[in-house]
């Protein structure tokens, strides 16, 4: 088994260094090494990614994520990737959890008002991404969780920056989306089609 000691190193830098020993050794099972539960999340999905099964551990003040690598895909599952690969794109980036600057009310209700609207777009609606401020879309106690619950259980992906959670201490009171890091980020920003900025 792969040991990695990724400890100390601050998002994306526990993924990506997973990444490098991966792609150097080619291993069959791996065990990361990290000081975060955010880290953790993150080292975990990048793995599951990589065709991995994870288990979580915690060990002292460290948490472990253990993967073995699956063998061959379930069925139909690349028909899903296929049909997937075939729609249109979009994600949209939340910076706040207000529309644009001037009166902080007015721009609450404009951001409570697009996120209700979002399903609008229908199956073109691909990622939602929360970074900075925009966290708090989706916390407990926010005014459209249940909105953004209902998108995620119509299969709308949303992502919410482990970082910012970390730096406003809400990681604990996040109630919907993906515990993410700036590589997943980037990544769809790189797959989508077109990125809508808020």
């Amino acid at each position: 088994m792969k040991e990695i000691d990724a400890r100390g190193l601050a998002c994306p830098a526990p993924v990506l260094q997973t990444r490098a020993a991966l792609q150097e050794a080619k291993p069959a099972a791996v065990k990361v090494r990290v000081d975060n539960p955010a880290s953790q999340q993150n080292v975990k999905r990048f793995l599951e990614s990589q065709g991995f099964e994870t288990v979580l551990e915690n060990e002292g003040e460290d948490y472990l994520v253990i993967g073995r690598f699956k063998e061959a895909p379930m069925p139909g599952e690349a028909a899903i990737h296929k049909k997937e690969s075939q729609a249109k794109k979009i994600l949209v980036m939340c910076t706040a959890d207000r529309m644009g600057s001037g009166d902080d009310i007015l721009g609450k209700k404009l951001m409570i008002n697009l996120i209700r609207t979002l399903k609008e777009m229908g199956p073109d609606l691909w990622r939602l991404v929360l970074v900075n401020n925009g966290v708090k879309l989706a916390i407990e106690g926010s005014e459209v969780l249940e909105d953004l619950k209902s998108l995620e259980q119509d299969g709308l992906k949303i992502l919410v920056c482990g970082t910012c959670l970390n730096y406003f201490k809400l990681l604990e009171k996040k109630r919907v989306g993906e515990t993410t890091n700036m590589l997943d980020i980037v990544t769809a920003m790189q797959l989508a089609d077109k990125v809508i900025n808020l």
